[in-house]
């Protein structure tokens, strides 16, 4: 596989334009971002106010990912056709119609309209913001600028449940979408003069067949997936029909995706893929992405685990579940850009080892919590485990991206942005399945309710050590510190 590749030439300092681009297109993402996993505490409250079932409400965080999952694909299209500014501007007004819809809905259907179009713009913004910041950044600062990339990709939908439930405990669910509206439309007009209307204008070929498999393939393996974690509501409402649905989209997937890759390794030839499978030649992205993947798989399962055991377990609000999720994610926050600076200094793998040993470490204690374990105990072990999600995030997505040429630069992004989506909704089905058939086979054995969820959410949280393992293993062959020849040539 090749470890290096060609692009624009380094330099010490960033220009006050490139600057101000990169900062309105983080808080532009941060926003959108924020809004994957700001309906989680809140189903229930929507649930009484449109009237709906716990499995209809659940689509309006499963209709987020699956448009993700299937409009990330088309995003290296877009970003070779139109300019930055142009793509950004798109994004924007998708992300505000769909913002200010939600705001207003009356009824449960405009509210699952307005995700959609909310997530579309949000699916082009992630590999907008990361192809933009590749091309403006040198190999060498990258790591500083990522670490500010790295609040958007892990602190955003950490915190998401945490402000959602701040807002419910005093303000009407419309809140959740109002105090975003005019942030979005400030970045909007902030962003249309000051990003630049550089790139696109290539005569790129669009190929339909490939957006015919795309949609079934991510988008079906999104909604398997994540039907399958639905476990906790399915079972009280005919679960067995349900997951067979499941697992017959995840078959589906599994051929139109296969179908798909095989396309795209065709195309590519002539550089008419609609996603280019080049960068996986690139032992470093290849090998940070899974990493990366799995470390999402983590990350989501647990951002779900966490607040069912605080609330159903430890009898805990809302707002306090918020507030025990609050401190971590600040800290993935405020670690993101230091950790950046150490990359550019000491490289992954001085990060990423003990950033994987830590959560490997936490991850097995979270399989001991019972009805008792300390209040105390649990706050610093999830703040623990934010610090190492913190040290592992930034050096694995920068490692991922370094090595591509230009030409690969929205490709290798879409790829990554993709994927994400996918460990984030195997990550939520994995563990929620596994706690609910720990649940159900306890209660069978006898259990009581309470004793019955800890053994259900031990068996998510043992998933999530195991996962851990293998990232561990993975963390040993991460890139050392670059010596400056085995930096991408100018």
């Amino acid at each position: 596989m090749k470890s290096s590749s060609n692009i624009a030439p380094d330099i010490e300092r960033l220009t006050p334009t490139a600057v101000m681009t990169i900062s309105v297109l983080i808080v532009s993402a941060f926003v959108m971002i924020l809004n994957e996993t700001i309906m989680n505490v809140a189903l229930p409250t929507l649930m009484e106010q449109f009237s709906v079932s716990a499995d209809r409400a659940q689509w309006l965080a499963t209709a987020f990912m699956l448009t993700l999952a299937v409009v990330i694909p088309t995003t290296g299209y877009l970003l070779r056709r139109f300019s930055i500014r142009q793509v950004y501007t798109a994004a924007m007004i998708l992300f505000i119609i769909g913002t200010g819809m939600a705001a207003a809905s009356t009824f449960f259907d405009m509210l699952l309209v307005s995700r959609v179009i909310q997530a579309s713009g949000t699916a082009v913004m992630m590999p907008l913001m990361m192809t933009t910041i590749l091309d403006l950044v040198p190999v060498s600062r990258r790591g500083q600028i990522m670490g500010n990339v790295s609040i958007v990709i892990s602190v955003a939908p950490a915190i998401g449940p945490t402000l959602s439930g701040l807002i419910l405990q005093s303000l009407s669910w419309r809140f959740m979408f109002l105090i975003v509206l005019p942030i979005a439309i400030v970045a909007l007009i902030l962003g249309f003069s000051r990003v630049p209307n550089d790139g696109g204008g290539q005569a790129s070929h669009l190929s339909v067949p490939s957006i015919l498999l795309s949609v079934p393939g991510f988008g079906g393996l999104v909604y398997g997936l994540s039907n399958l974690g639905g476990g906790h509501d399915v079972a009280a409402s005919g679960g067995a029909s349900q997951s067979t649905i499941a697992w017959i989209a995840i078959a589906i997937s599994v051929v139109c995706l296969t179908a798909f890759v095989l396309l795209q390794l065709r195309l590519q030839r002539d550089n008419k893929a609609l996603l280019d499978m080049r960068p996986f030649t690139f032992r470093d992205f290849t090998l940070s992405l899974i990493s990366m993947v799995l470390a999402m798989v983590a990350l989501f399962g647990i951002i779900i685990l966490a607040p069912l055991y605080l609330q159903q377990v430890r009898g805990l609000s809302t707002l306090q579940t918020g507030l025990m999720l609050l401190p971590g994610g600040i800290l993935m926050g405020v670690m993101a850009p230091f950790v950046g600076r150490w990359y550019d200094k000491i490289g992954a793998r001085s990060l990423v080892v003990p950033g994987a040993i830590l959560l490997s470490v936490i991850l097995w204690q979270f399989t001991r919590f019972d009805a008792s374990t300390p209040i105390w105990l649990i706050l610093v072990l999830m703040f623990t485990m934010n610090l190492s999600f913190a040290l592992l995030f930034t050096p694995l997505f920068t490692t991922a991206l370094n090595p591509l040429p230009h030409s690969l630069h929205s490709h290798g992004s879409a790829l990554l942005s993709a994927l994400q989506q996918l460990g984030g909704a195997a990550g939520t089905a994995l563990l929620i399945g596994l706690m609910v058939s720990g649940t159900a086979t306890a209660m069978a054995a006898g259990a009581d309710p309470i004793t019955a969820e800890v053994e259900g959410l031990q068996h998510g949280y043992l998933a999530a050590a195991i996962v851990s393992l293998l990232i561990v293993v993975l963390s040993f062959f991460m890139p050392g510190k670059k010596k400056p020849e085995e930096l991408p040539a100018p």
